[in-house]
């Protein structure tokens, strides 16, 4: 059985493949963002000294760690609407990915919390920083120094992650590719494009994470770390 690549046929498309590629990114970056924010908070909220609290964050964690990311965006898209709390694709699509990287970052964060030596903090505390101070300077900035190059690799992941979300019909880079191929019959083509895009996103995403770190972290590249 001969096959004869036809790229040609995939011409028209270039705007179609171009706009999935850009609501990709859109994806990507609010889930960081918030992701972040959220795995911070619950990173704090599991080593707190309230039980309820640790206890919250941890069935959270938990939950959306040992079940499939298709679940839960199937569960905030289709299950939350049959209650009557309908949203838009792309924001169904966006709350999924916050919820799925945030029980992932909280661990990430938590693990470099753990691996702050006990002394720095008591030595902080003799020296009357307040708890605040302590938990920023002296425990989550250094803790996020420590694990940065687990964060940058899960929202690299995270970011291949966002195709499932063509499972909902939201147009990005894969929920556009199913449909060039369903009007072109050439998926062997369709999806090696979109495979080079997605490699594209990623190298970019990786040039991005290594800028930051230079910025927010200059002791790295100090030490020759970056």
């Amino acid at each position: 059985m001969r096959y004869e690549f036809n790229f040609i046929a995939l011409a028209p498309y270039w705007e179609d493949f171009l706009s999935g590629a850009w609501v990709t990114i859109q994806l990507t970056v609010a889930s960081v963002v918030f992701g972040l924010i959220i795995g911070v908070l619950c990173a704090v909220a599991r080593r707190s000294q309230s039980v309820p609290l640790r206890t919250v964050a941890g069935a959270y964690v938990e939950t959306v760690r040992n079940t499939p990311f298709i679940v839960q965006i199937f569960f905030i898209f289709f299950g939350l609407s049959s209650v009557g709390m309908r949203m838009p694709i792309l924001i169904a699509a966006i709350f999924a990915l916050v919820i799925n990287v945030g029980a992932y970052t909280a661990e990430i964060v938590r693990a470099g919390m753990e691996a702050i030596p006990e002394g720095q903090i008591e030595a902080a505390q003799a020296l009357g920083l307040s708890r605040f101070q302590i938990y920023r300077d002296i425990i989550l900035m250094p803790a996020i120094e420590k694990v940065y190059p687990a964060l940058t690799s899960q929202f690299i992941l995270m970011m291949l992650t966002t195709s499932i979300a063509s499972q909902i019909s939201a147009e990005e880079l894969t929920g556009v590719a199913n449909n060039i191929q369903s009007n072109t019959f050439r998926s062997f083509e369709t999806y090696i494009v979109i495979g080079l895009l997605y490699l594209v996103v990623t190298f970019l995403m990786r040039g991005t994470f290594w800028a930051i770190g230079l910025w927010a972290f200059p002791r790295r590249r100090k030490l020759g770390m970056a």
